[in-house]
């Protein structure tokens, strides 16, 4: 009866079947574990934002790198922005999504130290192959707050980092390669995303546009979408019995077919007699 399970064609359904299984199991663990990643990083967001604010210097150092636990901490440092050696941030998006450029700009304090600041988000205009107009920071000593930010690479961001782009152009941020790149000066490892400058510039209706926190209230459907892989695991072998109790029903009914063809005809049994009308 269960023969037809070594057909080619039931062979492959069951090596599929027995393939999903695992994978969809897999899936939902992955799932799963993304909630929990999602769920540690909108709780290291909201404990670091309520932090009080610390010097950036005393959460990191030159050649250093801030904790992962004390990124969106809030931070200050105190200096005069190196215009000289400002760039920007290709492909970065703004408040509402648009892509543009993050605009970093070195900001030497007393000691000699440089502290890399995100300004914020312009547009990159239409040609993305020059430097597009940058509105320049505030002159003088400023003393600026923000988000403290470990510095990027490939492999944290998957933001691929190529060569050859125009000058004033990087991207990703990165202290060490910033720090080569102005000749050396000492640079604080990380940077610190800009929320308020003190003074305020004059100009601020022209200053880039300051970046939102990270939004730390959602953590998604990662973990509806491990309870579905599940479910999908579990309609696997459900799914496989019903084929097979299906096939096993067709071949019966086509085996009682074939019975009852191949079975002899049954002799007519003899008319009964047909009464007389009239008793004779």
């Amino acid at each position: 009866m269960y023969r037809f399970l070594l057909t080619r064609q039931w062979v492959i359904l069951t090596l599929v079947a027995l393939t999903l299984i695992p994978s969809m199991i897999w899936l939902g663990f992955w799932q799963l574990h993304r909630h929990e990643q999602r769920v540690a990083r909108n709780e290291l967001i909201s404990d670091s934002l309520a932090a009080p604010e610390t010097p950036m210097a005393e959460l990191t150092s030159v050649g250093g790198e801030p904790d992962p636990d004390d990124r969106y901490r809030p931070v200050t440092a105190v200096g005069t922005y190196d215009t000289g050696h400002q760039v920007v941030v290709r492909n970065r998006s703004s408040n509402d999504e648009t892509v543009g450029y993050w605009v970093l700009t070195p900001l030497v304090q007393d000691d000699g130290t440089a502290a890399l600041v995100n300004r914020g988000w312009i547009s990159a205009g239409e040609d993305l192959t020059t430097l597009p107009d940058v509105p320049a920071p505030p002159p003088g000593e400023v003393t600026v707050t923000g988000r403290l930010m470990t510095d990027e690479t490939s492999a944290t961001t998957g933001i691929r980092d190529r060569s050859g782009l125009p000058d004033g152009m990087v991207m990703m941020i990165n202290s060490a390669e910033r720090s080569e790149a102005m000749g050396g000066v000492p640079t604080l490892g990380g940077y610190l995303v800009l929320t308020a400058t003190s003074p305020a510039p004059a100009d601020a209706d022209a200053q880039p546009q300051l970046l939102n926190a990270p939004d730390h209230s959602s953590i998604g459907a990662h973990f509806a979408y491990a309870i579905q892989w599940w479910l999908f695991t579990g309609g696997v072998p459900a799914g496989w019995i019903i084929l097979l109790r299906r096939e096993v029903k067709d071949i019966r009914a086509a085996e009682a077919k074939a019975r009852r063809a191949a079975a002899p005809p049954r002799p007519r049994e003899p008319a009964a007699p047909v009464a007389s009308p009239t008793g004779g």
